[in-house]
């Protein structure tokens, strides 16, 4: 039976206006009523999501135009969650890709326009932000051109429509010239241009899970695309792995389909919708959930290994169990475990002992995004500096290679190129993006990369922006120097004072306000020199009965250096933990005593 169905991904870079646009269409095709208050940024629901400006997960809407039922799935832009935009796609019959009309297409856009050609998907682009005083349209087109012919597009993905929009402002327009009104040409194009799903009549019911999250009420629910046949409510299904290996049977307890931003309960679902279902507790991402009868898995992406990790301990500061209710082990290894069933790039393992669990992802924003969650949820812990994973291969070591694409003021870019050369990193490409910018690209060892962008914001006077994408895994590249400062420790525990830390300023950068408690052992600041100095910040002024006029200088605090859990995770050297409770983050040395630090340090030398 025909179906008016069409199902179209958005892909993009990062902040290139994938989930505004989204919020504009869903506005304009009659989704809400007159006058009703509607968030900015609506497919961005979790609070993360909303504070960083980020889509963090995958989501699917839907809209009805002319007749058509259109499911639009919105995608993150950020490298950290690519692999959820590669399972995406198969769910789609076309992509939207969207490019920056200043930027162009940047390393995330060619990456994830790589995956949908490769799944054979016909791309309509929009050159979106064109209200952008720098805005460079006709030469952006040219630029996707050219990376559309690098990435081995054929002959009629080459044959793309293009549009020119502000999603900000929800109007699109075929012609640079033509008059700015509304959305409409976009909806009509996604109808003309992406084909309806190719549907197998006749075939038992088959979905393949492409997304995996949990609801209060319904438990584990698995969103995918039906590829062939139909299913009621309660009928029985199984599922299985790539391998074809049998999982787990159940039953369909609910079937919903999504309609704006919420999911909706429906009694029957066929070939071609984008449905959620609840019912299965050990099915995963990746796998076929299917009829009985069936026996083939659908082809599907493997999930993509993590390439970094960080330990993950309970929280033994003095401070411990003052500020969190969720503190010991048990209680962090159930939710690391939780974590680890729902975000299928979170990988969990725990140490012999049970007390440390090891924690990968594909980068540092996706492992501080799962600790931030875990602290405003009411969770002490203690975290480790990053560390790569490598891999063995025929008896070499192989680490996890970058691409980095940098654009930076021209005067800038010798001092970039040195610093990443220190990073063992292989400039590949440099070239004028015009107006006085430089865009630079290198293949940069992962490791090297850890805490470099505070540093680079710090050397491109805050004008740089860096971009960065998994490109490969590389023989080992050797020792990098990891150039940072020593630390100032506090030798004392108790409450810091004005008089102390205004005497301490030039030893170097502190990390701490007045009245700020302290404890043993805990970094205030960032030494001038690079090796560690034991500092006493609780330190007052001596009281006397002598009062003489102007012999008391007056205490002027320099503002103390504030960073971001990310910039902390990135910051700490080997012998050194983050602290995060829910009210603050903290650094400290692994061993708080001074003779047990010496004593370490004799054993590792």
């Amino acid at each position: 039976m025909p179906r008016n169905l069409r199902n179209i991904a958005i892909i993009a870079h990062v902040d290139h206006g994938k989930t505004t646009l989204i919020d504009s269409i869903m506005k304009q095709s009659g989704m809400f009523r007159e006058g009703q208050t509607v968030d900015e940024r609506l497919m961005d629901s979790g609070d993360l999501e909303k504070e960083r400006g980020i889509t963090i997960l995958a989501k699917p809407t839907s809209i009805n135009w002319e007749g058509t039922r259109i499911n639009i799935i919105d995608t993150p832009g950020h490298a950290d969650f690519g692999g959820e935009v590669e399972r995406v796609l198969h769910m789609a019959d076309g992509v939207i890709l969207l490019t920056d009309a200043a930027e162009g297409p940047m390393p995330q856009t060619k990456f994830v326009l790589g995956k949908a050609l490769a799944q054979g998907l016909r791309p309509i682009v929009i050159i979106n932000k064109i209200d952008r005083p720098d805005g460079r349209p006709e030469e952006v087109v040219d630029e996707v051109f050219d990376l559309f012919v690098a990435l081995d597009a054929n002959d009629e993905q080459l044959d793309f429509p293009i549009l020119y929009a502000s999603g900000r402002d929800g109007w699109c327009t075929r012609e640079l010239a033509d008059p700015r009104e509304n959305l409409h040409p976009l909806l009509d194009l996604i109808l003309e241009h992406v084909p309806e799903p190719k549907v197998e009549e006749g075939k038992p019911f088959a979905m393949l899970a492409t997304l995996l999250d949990s609801d209060p009420f319904l438990g584990r629910c698995l969103t995918g695309r039906v590829l062939h046949g139909s299913a009621k409510i309660n009928d029985t299904v199984k599922a299985i792995d790539l391998d074809g290996k049998q999982i787990e049977s159940g039953r369909l307890t609910k079937l919903l389909m999504f309609e704006g931003t919420t999911r909706v309960p429906v009694d029957e679902v066929h070939a071609g919708d984008i449905i959620c279902i609840a019912g299965l507790t050990k099915a995963s991402v990746a796998d076929t959930i299917c009829d009985p009868a069936e026996s083939k898995p659908l082809a599907s992406t493997p999930i993509d290994p993590p390439t970094m990790s960080v330990t993950i301990q309970v929280n033994d500061s003095p401070f411990a169990g003052k500020e969190g209710k969720k503190v010991t082990s048990t209680m962090i290894r159930e939710r690391l475990l939780a974590e680890a069933e729902t975000n299928v790039a979170i990988t969990f393992k725990e140490s012999d002992n049970k007390d440390s669990f090891e924690i990968g992802g594909r980068g540092e924003l996706q492992l501080g995004v799962l600790i931030e969650t875990m602290r405003r949820e009411g969770f002490e812990l203690t975290v480790s500096r990053p560390q790569v994973l490598y891999r063995e291969e025929g008896g070499q070591k192989l680490e996890p290679i970058e691409e980095v694409i940098i654009d930076v003021d021209e005067e800038y870019s010798s001092t970039v190129v040195d610093s990443m050369n220190r990073r063992k990193a292989e400039m590949t490409d440099m070239r004028s993006a015009g107006a006085g910018k430089t865009r630079i690209t290198f293949l940069a060892p992962s490791r090297g990369l850890i805490g470099y962008q505070s540093r680079f914001l710090t050397q491109t006077r805050g004008t740089g922006v860096l971009n960065r994408l998994f490109h490969s895994y590389a023989p080992y590249k050797g020792d990098i120097e990891q150039r940072r400062n020593g630390a100032l420790i506090s030798n004392e525990t108790g409450t810091a004072v004005a008089y102390a830390i205004f005497n301490l300023q030039d030893r170097g950068a502190m990390f701490i306000d007045h009245q700020t408690p302290v404890y043993q052992g805990m970094i205030v600041g960032e030494h001038s020199r690079d090796n560690d100095l034991e500092v006493n910040v609780l330190k007052g002024k001596k009281l006397t009965n002598v009062r003489a006029s102007g012999t008391d200088d007056a205490v002027t605090l320099t503002p103390p250096r504030k960073m971001s859990l990310e910039d902390m995770m990135a910051y700490i050297n080997d012998d050194e933990l983050l602290e995060v409770t829910p009210q603050n983050l903290r650094l400290r040395k692994k061993f708080l005593l001074s003779h047990e630090r010496k004593k370490a340090s004799r054993e590792a030398g």
